[in-house]
C-alpha cells in the first residue's frame, strides 16, 4: 500500500510542479497572450480535477500506513474544491471585467494555494522515502 500511495503522491507532486511551472509558463511564452490566456483558463478547470483527484486517491491509499500524511493529502484535494469552484470564477470576472488590482490579489491567492500543495506534496514525498512514518 505504502508503495501505491508514494507513487500516486509522486504524481500529484510531479503534474502540479510541471503544470505550475512549465506547462503555464510556455503557453505565456510561446502563443500571443490572449490565445495563451484562453487557452489556460480552459486548462485550469482540468488540472483542479487532476489535483482533487489524485490527492484524494493518494489520501485513501496512504491512510492505513500513514493517517498523517492521508490527512494532509486529503485536505490538499478539499481545499482545491473551493479554488476551483470559486477563487478561479472570480480571477476569470476580474480579467474580463479589467479589474487589474482585484486580478493581482485573486492570482496571488491562487498561487500561494497551489505552493502550498505543492510543499505539502512534497512534504508527504519526504515521508514516505525517508520512512519518517512517526
Amino acid at each position: 500500500m505504502l508503495t501505491a500511495a508514494l507513487l500516486a503522491t509522486a504524481l500529484l507532486f510531479g503534474g502540479m510542479v510541471l503544470y505550475s511551472f512549465g506547462f503555464a509558463a510556455f503557453l505565456f511564452t510561446a502563443l500571443p497572450p490572449d490565445v495563451a490566456g484562453t487557452t489556460i483558463r480552459r486548462a485550469f478547470p482540468l488540472f483542479y480535477l487532476f489535483v482533487m483527484g489524485v490527492a484524494a486517491a493518494a489520501a485513501a491509499l496512504a491512510w492505513p500506513v500513514d493517517p498523517l500524511a492521508a490527512g494532509l493529502l486529503a485536505l490538499v484535494a478539499a481545499t482545491t474544491l473551493p479554488t476551483r469552484q470559486i477563487l478561479m470564477p472570480a480571477i476569470n470576472r476580474a480579467t474580463d471585467t479589467g479589474a487589474k488590482a482585484r486580478f493581482k490579489w485573486l492570482h496571488g491567492l491562487s498561487v500561494v494555494i497551489t505552493l502550498a500543495h505543492i510543499v505539502i506534496a512534497a512534504y508527504v514525498l519526504a515521508r514516505f522515502a525517508g520512512g519518517g512514518l512517526e
